[in-house]
């Protein structure tokens, strides 16, 4: 069995392809698989580093503007889709996959496209409750549509949508909270872990700057902040800017980007995160309680839905932007680490709310596509 994984922009749509894709070496160890992305995106980085290829083509983001700038990008880009399709029928030619599978971002689109055209059976995931424009333009091609969400009648073909949920790395559902604090070396004091995403927001960063300037003063719990790529050009000179000199406080690790998420989020009492749908999955999936700052900048608000519908459940606690200061974030850890009651409440909800086998989910989908091709082709042949 051959399977192409097509992803980029952000770990929220690379991470659920990983982990789809370390099932499939574990159960089909003889299975060729190859990872499609973008130019320079982050996936290059991530995909290799769990020991999988990975081949790019030339792909620019959209943006929601109307400015005379963003106009002129838009009008690029759709020039250079074609040439993104041209390049991805290409690889695909050359591969031959069984399957196309695209879990998100702009670089899955011109792969998943161009599989469409080329008679292979693709299959594309949608984590949040709004699909995305990817997503959208795919559905109209894709043999089917995987959500994390209850969602079909937001499709065109909702006999093509299956229910699966948003899969994570196995290392999120089973490392056990001890071993990871033993493993880190983070025993003796609680944990909390601060991120923004892949790339880093700035102003949310600048106020978790905020949150260590104050929370130096007294350093009673371990924090690990992710700054994302963006924000670590600028952010270490920001919170030294602040008065913190951060070779004074080993208990604040302040890193771009947090690889060994699992084994940090399992050791982790807390968690500071916006509301992308991988992110809220793997708050569930290791059952860690979280402070959800979403981000209001995104398509019809879909990071506060998401997360709206985890602290309806009693698995988290929201907190939107506008009302985020550094300080109230400090004062909202601090209270809700004086509540281990409160903590082991939150944690219960989200071990309820955790849909842990959506990776298998997602392979059943992939093995009932590749034995479509395989019929498809014994029967050309007789």
């Amino acid at each position: 069995m051959r399977v192409v994984f097509t992803c980029g922009g952000t770990g929220g749509h690379i991470n659920p392809a990983i982990a789809v894709a370390k099932l499939i070496r574990k159960k089909r160890p003889e299975a060729e698989i190859l990872f499609m992305g973008a130019d320079g995106g982050m996936e290059v980085t991530l995909v290799t580093r769990e020991g999988f290829e990975i081949k790019t083509v030339p792909v620019s983001n959209f943006r929601r503007s109307l400015k005379p700038r963003d106009i002129k990008n838009n009008i690029s880009t759709l020039f250079g889709i074609w040439r993104s399709v041209r390049r991805s029928k290409e690889i695909l030619s050359e591969f031959d996959p069984d399957v196309v599978v695209g879990t998100g971002g702009y670089a899955s689109f011109p792969t998943v496209y161009a599989a469409s055209q080329l008679g292979i059976p693709t299959a594309i995931h949608e984590s949040n409750a709004i699909p995305g424009l990817t997503t959208s333009l795919l559905s109209r091609k894709a043999d089917r549509i995987m959500v994390g969400f209850e969602s079909a009648d937001r499709y065109k073909h909702p006999e093509r949508v299956v229910l699966t949920g948003t899969p994570v790395r196995e290392e999120f559902i089973f490392t056990r909270k001890s071993d990871a604090k033993k493993l880190l070396g983070l025993e003796g004091k609680p944990l909390v872990v601060s991120s923004w995403g892949s790339l880093g927001a700035r102003e949310m960063n600048k106020k978790i700057a905020e949150f260590i300037a104050v929370e130096s003063k007294t350093d009673d719990f371990f924090h690990i902040h992710g700054t994302g790529s963006f924000g670590w050009k600028w952010m270490p000179d920001y919170v030294r800017s602040m008065g913190v000199d951060l070779s004074k406080h080993p208990n604040i690790d302040m890193r771009e980007y947090i690889y060994d998420m699992p084994q940090v989020m399992a050791a982790a009492d807390l968690v500071i995160c916006r509301g992308g749908a991988s992110t809220l999955s793997e708050i569930m999936a290791s059952a860690t309680p979280a402070i959800i700052v979403p981000s209001p900048n995104v398509a019809e608000n879909h990071q506060e839905i998401n997360a709206r519908a985890i602290e309806r459940r009693g698995g988290a606690v929201v907190l939107l932007e506008k009302d985020c200061t550094g300080r109230r974030l400090y004062e909202m850890v601090v209270e809700m680490l004086n509540e281990p009651a409160r903590l082991e409440k939150l944690s219960a909800r989200l071990k309820e709310m955790a849909v842990l086998d959506s990776a298998e989910r997602i392979y059943s989908v992939i093995i009932s596509l590749s034995n479509q091709k395989k019929k498809k082709a014994r029967k050309n042949v007789n």
